[in-house]
């Protein structure tokens, strides 16, 4: 849908120029400091000035480099994320592509920065830039088994792997009955009621544990801290973009930013009721229907966009939060976790959503 896809193209840049801003002052309230303050008031130039900068650095390719690879590595890392804005849903009537494999879609296409890092750091010919390439791959394909596993958690309890129609069985808008917790025998129907009461984490508790799978794995995605070992300074450098220089080194800054709001975003999707109010028709006031706009309509537009882009937001500062306080974990912490903690409770979650689906539902 041409409407979406012109709203994606201004809200990933957007997002950066504010993401960049928020972090940078988020990491100085947290160190005891005031963060960018020179340019513009309270710093809010800063990131002009340092785009300023990067237009005017030198696109430099080191002379043993592979050229095409180390030139189209960081197009083919942000093409795939950009990709997978193509069936987020913002609003009810405003959900991209539409696809009935909206997840599987995205999964995939999302996977194709894997091929775009291994790229760039074979591509650069530069060792540091090869070890940050093979953790960053290493690292990315162990958390896709948790990730994908709490997923999967969420499209046994709807059946369906649309994530408009996810969005839908999550507020008042629901063709489907929803019941509290899930559980027929409690007999508490709250598909009119909608709210935080038909989000899929309070329908079936056990989800809100495959979140936090979903949460800490979506970390080790994007590469943020406390799972950056591919950029590691202190050990190589800066990963696999060392090489780099002027907007290829940015399109890898805008490639992070884009990952972590597309896993804010899908995240939201699927446990945090997606764009429906969290107020729910308990009263006389209807604060469901007053918070949340008819589908189709331009109340409808502008509600939904803002709850679903909140909740992600919430997200976001969560990770930057994350960034700024927990340590870098070893390689070997790293494995560990993904395999021997995340990766079985995944499964047991796995095996509990489809006990829950069959004796709830």
């Amino acid at each position: 849908m041409p409407v979406t896809l012109i709203i994606f193209l201004l809200l990933v840049p957007g997002f950066v120029v504010i993401g960049v801003y928020l972090e940078r002052k988020v990491s100085a309230f947290i160190q005891d400091r005031l963060g960018p303050m020179e340019v513009g008031k309270w710093g809010l130039l800063q990131l002009f000035a340092d785009l300023l900068k990067l237009l005017q650095k030198e696109d430099i390719v080191p002379r043993a480099a592979d050229r095409w690879l180390f030139l189209i590595a960081p197009f083919i890392i942000f093409i795939s994320v950009f990709a997978g804005f193509a069936v987020v849903p913002l609003a009810p009537g405003l959900a991209g592509s539409g696809t009935a494999v909206g997840i599987f879609f995205l999964l995939t296409i999302v996977s194709v920065d894997v091929i775009g890092l291994l790229m760039a750091g074979w591509g650069s010919n530069n060792k540091f830039a090869l070890y940050g390439a093979m953790r960053a791959v290493a690292q990315i394909i162990s958390y896709e088994i948790p990730l994908g596993l709490s997923i999967l958690c969420v499209i046994m309890l709807t059946q369906t792997l649309d994530l408009q129609l996810i969005s839908f069985q999550q507020g008042i808008y629901s063709t489907d009955t929803v019941y509290l917790f899930g559980l027929k025998s409690l007999g508490i129907d709250v598909t009119n009621v909608g709210g935080f009461l038909a989000w899929n984490i309070v329908r079936n508790p056990f989800l809100l544990i495959a979140y936090v799978v979903f949460f800490i794995a979506s970390l080790a995605e994007c590469n943020r801290a406390p799972f950056d070992l591919p950029e590691g300074e202190s050990e190589i450098v800066a990963g696999f973009h060392t090489e780099y220089s002027g907007m290829r080194w940015a399109l890898f800054m805008l490639s992070e930013y884009g990952m972590m709001l597309l896993v804010c975003l899908l995240g939201a999707i699927l446990f945090l009721g997606s764009w429906n109010t969290p107020f729910p028709n308990i009263g006389p006031l209807k604060l469901a229907e007053w918070t949340s706009g008819e589908p189709g309509t331009i109340w409808g537009y502008i509600s939904g966009a803002f709850w679903i882009l909140a909740k992600a937001m919430f997200g976001i500062l969560i990770q930057m939060w994350a960034r700024w306080t927990l340590p870098r974990l070893r390689v070997d912490q790293l494995m560990y976790l993904g395999w021997k903690v995340l990766t079985p409770v995944g499964l047991v979650l796995f095996f509990i959503s489809g006990v829950w689906r069959l004796i709830g539902m």
